[in-house]
């Protein structure tokens, strides 16, 4: 391996026993099930929206719908599955949570059962296992957190692929960035060292006392992208004290798909992937010329931030495109709220991990917040527009249209739906 490639921990005698043992110990990431009464946990991959907008064509899930969550922990992704589709009222959906230890397991079941729900099927068992364990076929696999640890990640994305239904929709995935993970694998290999004799609990007081006292000059100290190690043992355990651990770019990513047969159906959130948006105008012309991949690569580049890779992949691409029947949808926003904000601002401004952004509008965006209600088609929300500013000439509102789609939609908020057949 080059100098210059991916940052990988290499093996050691018993590691596949100490990965084990480790979510046993510390089950990952931490959660109480009390907490299921005040909150739902959501984000990418694996909304229900998402899922429909760029593995479906924004059409409904199939009834019979089955999603399996490869390397489920402690729940995060099944909770939020399970009780979306629940609220969706997809018929027959059911979600299989597949993960080796007992102990986080135990916590999702938890979860579960605080919620009321039972369109959940727990097995245990390890992405290795899924031949022998003829779980069936899939119409989605959430694989969030869990490829980067795998002894054989391009042999662990294969066996998800094989679980695919010949007309399914695809994969969310998400593994760590290499960039913005800067440090880690030097203090991994740091407490390795200073830890080498000492069980796991011990390891972890260590890490402790070490952290607060190192120098100033250490990457992962000057890295203002991690803080997960501070939320709690289990986010410690994960980031600086894993038995089996690598970080991804672009490129390498996208060749793991491409070696499974998949195509990036996209880059989560699509605007961060864009590397318009860390370059001055006068420099976007120089993007023009580049495929999708190579343009993800240069804004992975050029950010330095990316501590995860968030995607969904699929066998094809299935198109979504921003047509007048397409109904525009909020994910998690409010359309009035956001109006407002807009109105206020002038801007939608934000941060992508810690790095500040101000991303500039078209003049009517409000008026277009404020009409996408998840009901209105694009054509019925042009109309409303046109009705509202019968001064705009038809070409800049569209115009407009299209910008306050790339915005909003390029931060993942504002998807596309289709009305049922």
């Amino acid at each position: 391996m080059s100098p210059s490639g991916p940052q990988v921990v290499e093996p050691a005698a018993g590691e596949a026993d100490a990965v084990a043992a480790q979510y046993e110990a510390y089950p990952y990431p931490a959660r109480d099930p009390a907490e299921e009464a005040r909150r739902l946990i959501t984000g990418s991959p694996s909304r229900l929206l998402e899922i429909r907008h760029y593995l479906y064509g924004g059409r409904a899930l199939p009834a019979g719908f089955r999603a399996l969550v490869a390397g489920g922990g402690t729940g995060d992704g099944t909770i939020m599955l399970a009780q979306q589709l629940a609220h969706a009222g997809v018929p027959g959906a059911e979600v299989v949570y597949l993960d080796l230890s007992a102990a986080s397991r135990a916590i999702c079941t938890a979860r579960a059962e605080a919620r009321g729900l039972s369109n959940i099927r727990f097995v245990q068992g390890a992405i290795e296992d899924l031949p022998a364990l003829a779980l069936g076929g899939f119409d989605y696999v959430d694989c969030c957190g869990v490829l980067h640890h795998l002894a054989e990640p391009a042999a662990g994305l294969a066996r998800l692929v094989a679980v695919l239904k010949p007309a399914a929709g695809g994969l969310g995935v998400m593994v760590y960035g290499q960039y913005g993970r800067s440090g880690v694998y030097e203090l991994q290999a740091a407490l390795r060292t200073l830890g080498r004799d000492l069980d796991l609990p011990a390891r972890v007081r260590l890490t402790k006392t070490l952290l607060p006292a190192l120098p100033q000059t250490n990457r992962f100290a000057r890295n203002p992208v991690l803080g997960d190690h501070r939320r709690s043992d289990a986010e410690l355990v994960d980031l600086l004290l894993h038995a089996r651990d690598r970080a991804y770019t672009v490129p390498e990513l996208a060749a793991l798909a491409a070696g499974a047969g998949l195509e990036v159906a996209a880059w989560i959130e699509p605007l961060r992937y864009d590397p318009a948006t860390y370059l001055p105008a006068e420099l976007h012309a120089r993007l023009d010329d580049l495929a999708a991949d190579e343009r993800a690569a240069l804004a992975e580049a050029l950010a330095g931030n990316f501590k995860t890779h968030t995607l969904y992949l699929a066998r094809t691409r299935t198109p979504n495109p921003p047509d007048d029947a397409a109904i525009p949808t909020w994910v998690e926003w409010d359309g009035a709220a956001v109006a407002a904000a807009v109105k206020r601002d002038r801007a939608l401004a934000g941060a992508f991990d810690g790095l500040p952004l101000r991303l500039p509008l078209p003049p009517r965006a409000a008026a277009f917040a404020e009409l996408c209600d998840g009901r209105r088609s694009l054509a019925e929300v042009d109309a409303a527009l046109a009705r509202r500013f019968r001064d705009l000439p038809d070409e800049r509102r569209r115009r407009e249209t299209v910008e306050a789609l790339r915005v909003f939609g390029g931060l993942n908020r504002l998807l596309l739906m289709r009305a049922a057949a």
